[in-house]
């Protein structure tokens, strides 16, 4: 852990997804794991918090997305592109979903990588980290 990271002052923070558009709430929470909140904010440094979405499947999309919008893999063998729907990825793994639009808001470098294991996502509203005590976070959505 470096020195910088050992000052920050870490906070845990749930976030209800039910009825939320997954845009909206994914620069959100991306926001708060980065640690643009903070005043000691700095691109550098991990200042960010953990964050608790609870009851991932019933996360919004508007408009047409939820037929249109594909998501792309590829197993790296030749023809292994695989492809799914957000309406098919939204029943089989919820999860997923929030977690991949919440990375791609965050920094494409080691930094973005460690902030994303700060983020828990759950399907349903149960979740394991009641002992850290999360606090509701209020959105702008």
């Amino acid at each position: 852990m470096k020195r910088q990271d050992a000052l920050a002052q870490r906070q845990w923070y749930i976030v209800d997804a039910e009825g939320k558009v997954l845009g909206r709430l994914a620069s959100e929470v991306a926001k708060v794991l980065r640690g643009k909140h903070k005043p000691t904010f700095a691109r550098h440094v991990d200042v960010g918090d953990f964050v608790v979405v609870v009851n991932a499947g019933a996360v919004r999309l508007t408009g047409k997305k939820l037929e249109d919008k594909i998501y792309y893999r590829h197993s790296e063998y030749p023809g292994g592109m695989r492809t799914t729907t957000a309406q098919k990825m939204l029943a089989d793994k919820p999860e997923a979903l929030i977690r991949l639009a919440v990375k791609g808001m965050l920094p494409k470098s080691r930094l973005g990588r460690r902030l994303s294991t700060k983020l828990k996502v759950y399907a349903g509203p149960d979740h394991p980290h009641e002992a850290q005590k999360p606090l509701p976070l209020a959105l702008k959505v």
